[in-house]
């Protein structure tokens, strides 16, 4: 049988414009051996790639104030949130959905992902303001794969190891025996994006295996189920840092929704890397 050990790489905060590349080097530098799978999150990446957009800039249409009006808090707050087995603490939040940024927000989601994405309750096409100061909220990597291959080539020329990449979102993936889907865009391989909100309900209220999403993985020939195993596992591990959600970070700082500080970001302890070893 094989068995998975994993270590969360604690490092700061990964601001936009920062070298993830020789933080991730230096960071794993004395840590891995060959075979080893060296798990990244996505949003850590596109924050220091400046892969961010600035919400407060957004004007709302009318479209984004439906959603973020009438959708958000009476369709999902009180009919598809139950269905899909929200914890009350999520349902009282968007049933109580913020107009203003709210509106803005789903402005972005709108403008980057589609209607369908922004349709959902929240990460709308993998845009997430969670982990993000004031009104930032990070976009989803659109060549992972290519991303995961030049950090690979880097950790083999700077440490001479050769290992796994993964770039993982903690978005689900859900199975249906082999059939694994996702609402997210661009997923791994053998991962089928598709349906947007229409493929979260699904997966919700089926209750189907859920696990968080690799996106981008280099190195290995892997099975989707071993990668989605991989992944599942690393996010386990890695935690949320400063708050699985914008509201629980603005609540653990005690700030408006768009008022936490990148100075605050920097107290919590993040985990970007997860070093996976798999021993039979």
């Amino acid at each position: 049988m094989i068995k998975n050990k994993a270590l969360a790489i604690v490092t700061g905060y990964w601001k936009p414009n920062t070298d993830f590349l020789q933080e991730i080097v230096s960071n794993i530098k004395g840590k891995i051996v060959d075979g080893d799978f060296v798990v990244v999150s996505e949003k850590a990446i596109s924050v220091a790639m400046n892969n961010i957009v600035d919400e407060s800039t957004a004007k709302p249409s009318l479209s984004a104030k439906f959603i973020a009006q009438i959708w958000m808090p009476i369709v999902w707050g009180r009919f598809l949130g139950v269905l899909c087995r929200f914890h009350w603490k999520l349902l009282y939040r968007l049933r109580y959905y913020p107009l203003d940024v709210g509106s803005r927000h789903k402005q972005i989601t709108l403008q980057y992902a589609g209607l369908l994405q922004s349709l959902m309750f929240g990460s709308e096409g993998g845009i997430d303001g969670s982990n993000l100061a004031y009104s930032y909220v990070s976009l989803p990597l659109k060549n992972a794969g290519e991303i995961a291959e030049v950090i690979r080539r880097h950790v083999v020329s700077k440490i001479g190891r050769e290992v796994c990449v993964m770039i993982v979102d903690t978005d689900k993936t859900y199975s249906f025996r082999n059939f694994h889907f996702t609402p997210r865009p661009c997923p791994a391989y053998g991962i089928h994006s598709f349906g947007g909100v229409f493929s979260f309900v699904i997966g919700r209220m089926l209750r189907l295996r859920r696990r968080a999403t690799p996106i981008g993985v280099a190195g290995f020939k892997l099975t989707s189920e071993e990668a989605l195993e991989i992944a599942d596992f690393s996010n386990r591990v890695r935690g949320f840092g400063s708050g699985r959600t914008v509201w629980d970070m603005a609540e653990r700082f005690n700030v408006g929704l768009a008022d936490v500080s990148w100075e605050m970001l920097e107290t919590a302890k993040h985990k970007p890397i997860v070093i996976v070893r798999r021993k039979r």
